[in-house]
């Protein structure tokens, strides 16, 4: 919960426009000491507005420890800045200034060392991966040495989609401090070092009725222990179905702080286990719980069950996942790139595509980032070398124009991935929707693209689906219409909807969407002139109902009649 605390008329207007606004927010009446109080007893994090000088002075007795304090973003009188007064990692003040900067139409101010520079911030490096921080760890020391410039290695057990890092950040199989370690095994390393627990092992648990939650603790702690690995890396624990309300086994989850996931004996029973049991075969109706938990987990067995008097634990390393983010740049205009797109480009560690595409968005990419351009035409080779990436547990970014999913780079890529990926689809304006919005609102009323090329799709398939679009008069928009190779075809997709709707139906033109050599020209179906276009115009055929009103098309919905 987020708690909003305001002095002035104004201040207590920015306050009421959040509390409209948003679904976890508070807002607190009455004086400005004695609201704040309230809300810092009861609120995450508490927006003030106030003067900073102000703002320091009321919460500076009630400040204790950065780790629990509440996180306090002060917003100014005229609502021009947000900003992060403290707590700005641990109080999520940072990410919360951003976000009111965002509905108050303010600058954000953020002035942690870390987010000042462009630095990860250690304490919680990774927490979108699941990485948990190792108490103890020398997050000053590490922090400082970050900061100033020095070399600190990241080592780590193996690949995760980090993202880029900072010049400075250096992957090293050697323990040389300033140390980051990413590691799910308890070897000592080497101080100053910040470690991070991955979230990478699974506990296959087994357990007779009444098994209590102490001996399940204790159990998996000692297989912990003679394996080498770590409590913090412990994802989730695993049983059978039949285990569902065991209540020794959901307590032991509840103090791990882990989900358990159950599987059915008949998937248990299915895979092979190194040592199967035929006395728990006739209990619960496969010769395996543990170990076959972590197996139908999909996790690789590293330590075989081992057995207490009324539990069995065995565990299991989960695969690592690379991230896939198949992301969509819009039109040519940059204030078009969504947002989302550009998160994901400043998360890549690797950004993959056509030349023109790739140079679009490389002021978005962050230092250490690389790219791959292939030529048009590579299609299959790039879906494939961010696959490749993205598998060994990178964190990369496909790029197309328009939109990702349209015509473009999200079909081959999903036909070739598998499932040891994550895949996020970033959508974005297609090409279609930008020259509508260029030509006024063709796209009113139902409507269907189609592709003039006939490269993957044979010509006859292309020709069933303009007679289908002309039949259903649909207003068309056709994508790839013409090219030097293919120069005939718009001709006779031209003369099919002719056949269907009046010569006089307007037809807009538009070449370079967003882009400084945009061009848009309205003219009608049969005054449609083929040898004016090229593979960078999209052609937007009106329907019988479609019309222009003021210089500009549109396809009426039916709402004024």
């Amino acid at each position: 919960m987020i708690g909003l605390v305001a002095a002035t008329g104004n201040g207590r207007r920015n306050a009421s426009h959040l509390a409209e606004s948003w679904d976890d927010v508070r807002l607190y009446e009455g004086r400005p000491g004695e609201a704040l109080r309230r809300a810092w007893g009861e609120c995450d994090a508490v927006v003030l507005f106030l003067a900073t000088g102000a703002a320091v002075r009321l919460i500076a007795p009630l400040l204790e420890d950065k780790h629990t304090d509440p996180g306090v973003v002060v917003v100014d009188d005229a609502g021009l800045f947000a900003v992060a007064l403290c707590g700005g990692h641990d109080g999520g003040a940072n990410s919360l200034a951003h976000r009111v900067a965002d509905s108050l139409g303010a600058t954000p101010v953020v002035t942690t060392a870390s987010d000042g520079l462009g630095l990860p911030a250690l304490d919680s490096f990774g927490r979108d991966l699941g990485l948990r921080l190792e108490e103890g760890s020398d997050l000053a020391a590490v922090g400082a040495a970050l900061v100033s410039g020095e070399t600190v290695r990241l080592v780590s057990d193996r690949r995760l989609p980090l993202g880029p890092l900072p010049d400075n950040v250096v992957r090293a199989d050697g323990l040389e401090p300033p140390l980051l370690v990413i590691s799910d095994r308890t070897t000592e390393v080497p101080r100053p070092a910040v470690v991070y627990r991955p979230p990478s092992l699974v506990a296959g648990v087994g357990c007779s009725r009444g098994a209590s939650a102490g001996e399940i603790l204790d159990l998996l702690g000692a297989s912990l222990a003679e394996a080498g690995l770590s409590e913090g890396s412990v994802a989730a624990l695993a049983s059978i179905d039949a285990k569902r309300d065991e209540a020794g086994l959901l307590e032991a989850s509840e103090k791990l702080g882990v989900p358990v996931r159950f599987h059915p004996a008949e998937a248990l029973a299915a895979v092979e286990t190194p040592n199967p049991s035929s006395v728990v075969r006739e209990a619960v109706g496969t010769p395996s719980v543990a170990e076959a938990s972590v197996l139908v987990a999909g996790a690789d067995l590293v330590l075989q069950k081992r057995k207490s008097a009324m539990a069995t634990v065995a565990l299991g390393r989960l695969p690592v996942r690379g991230k896939l983010m198949l992301v969509s740049l819009g039109p040519g205009e940059e204030a078009l790139i969504p947002p989302l797109a550009r998160e994901a480009l400043a998360a890549s560690e690797l950004v993959v595509g056509l030349d023109q595409y790739v140079g679009r968005v490389r002021h978005l990419l962050k230092p250490g980032a690389r790219v791959l351009t292939m030529p048009l035409g590579d299609e299959v080779a790039r879906a494939e070398a961010a696959i490749r990436e993205a598998g060994a547990g990178g964190a990369v970014s496909l790029v197309s124009s328009g939109d990702v999913g349209v015509y473009a780079m999200a079909s081959p890529a999903l036909e070739l991935a598998g499932e040891d990926v994550d895949v996020v689809v970033v959508p974005g304006i297609t090409a279609a929707q930008a020259a509508a919005s260029l030509l006024g609102s063709p796209l009113g009323h139902d409507h269907a693209s189609i592709s003039l090329s006939d490269l993957l799709t044979p010509w006859p398939v292309i020709e069933r689906r303009v007679e289908a679009a002309g039949l259903g008069d649909f207003v068309v928009s056709l994508y790839n219409p013409r090219s030097k190779g293919r120069d005939w075809q718009l001709g006779k997709v031209k003369e099919m909807l002719l056949a269907h709707r009046p010569p006089d139906t307007p037809v807009g033109i538009v070449k370079d969407a967003y882009r400084p050599t945009q061009r848009v020209d309205l003219t009608d179906l049969a005054s449609l002139r083929p040898e004016e276009v090229d593979m960078l115009t999209v052609v937007v055929v009106g329907s019988s109902q479609t019309r222009l009103v003021a210089g500009r098309m549109v396809t009426p919905r039916g709402y004024l009649s």
